[in-house]
């Protein structure tokens, strides 16, 4: 059977035999990069960390706030940078339109803190700005602001430029506080589902199938999936 052409611009019309073989050959192709990404995740959770120790005041819907208290009483900390800078498109009414979208792919927050795990927002505009933007927005994610500390500074996302976007993790070993890993640039695009966001801490999914360092936790893969109701208050929001 001849491939037939489609409309300008379109995939090429073929048979069913035919699509079906080349779906099969692109699937090779598809577990070879799954694999690949599981082993840079396996490299990722061996990466070195380095000890935050400088006091930093964040200010939240709940009062003033340490980079401790962002944990929430958790083990790790996702803390992505949102921009809503003065020279951000649709500031002061609007944050970053493409932070925006990032965050409107979060999933419910209690599959992340079913693995002890807290996500934040963080940007250098005021509160007040913060909250009207969130509420506009509908999002339910904790959500403070670093104006007046040097945070932003001190991380990387505020440059000669001006404000950056990206993703740091933080990992709490009881009140000391780690950096673990930083992303940014198109590493966010790959951002958006529960497992993506937690192949870039260092505890992983917590599953016994991942190559992961000695003495980190892991249990059966399916064993902790619950619906966001039904795992208990310390997972609720």
């Amino acid at each position: 059977m001849k491939t037939k052409s489609a409309g300008k611009g379109l995939p090429s019309i073929v048979s069913e035999s035919k699509w079906q073989k080349a779906r099969e050959q692109l699937l090779v192709r598809e577990k070879a990069m799954t694999r690949a990404g599981d082993a840079l995740a396996a490299r990722r959770r061996r990466m070195p960390m380095v000890e935050i120790t400088k006091a930093y005041e964040f200010q939240s819907e709940a009062g003033k706030l340490s980079l401790l208290n962002l944990f929430e009483g958790r083990r790790q900390l996702l803390l992505y940078h949102f921009m809503y800078a003065p020279d951000t498109q649709g500031s002061p009414t609007a944050g970053c339109p493409g932070c925006s979208m990032v965050v409107d792919q979060l999933g419910h927050l209690a599959h992340f803190h079913a693995r002890d795990t807290t996500f934040c927002a963080v940007s250098l505009a005021p509160l007040t700005r913060l909250k009207a933007y969130k509420k506009r927005m509908g999002w339910r994610f904790p959500w403070v602001s670093s104006a007046g500390s040097d945070f932003n500074g001190d991380f990387g996302v505020t440059t000669d430029d001006g404000e950056i976007f990206g993703l740091s993790v933080f990992l709490r070993d009881g009140d000391r506080v780690f950096r673990t890993y930083f992303v940014g640039r198109r590493g966010i695009e790959s951002l958006g589902s529960l497992w993506s966001y937690l192949d870039v801490t260092p505890f992983g999914r917590q599953e016994k199938w991942e190559d992961t360092p000695p003495g980190r936790p892991q249990g059966p893969v399916f064993s902790w999936w619950r619906r966001h109701d039904s795992y208990g208050k310390s997972a609720g929001l």
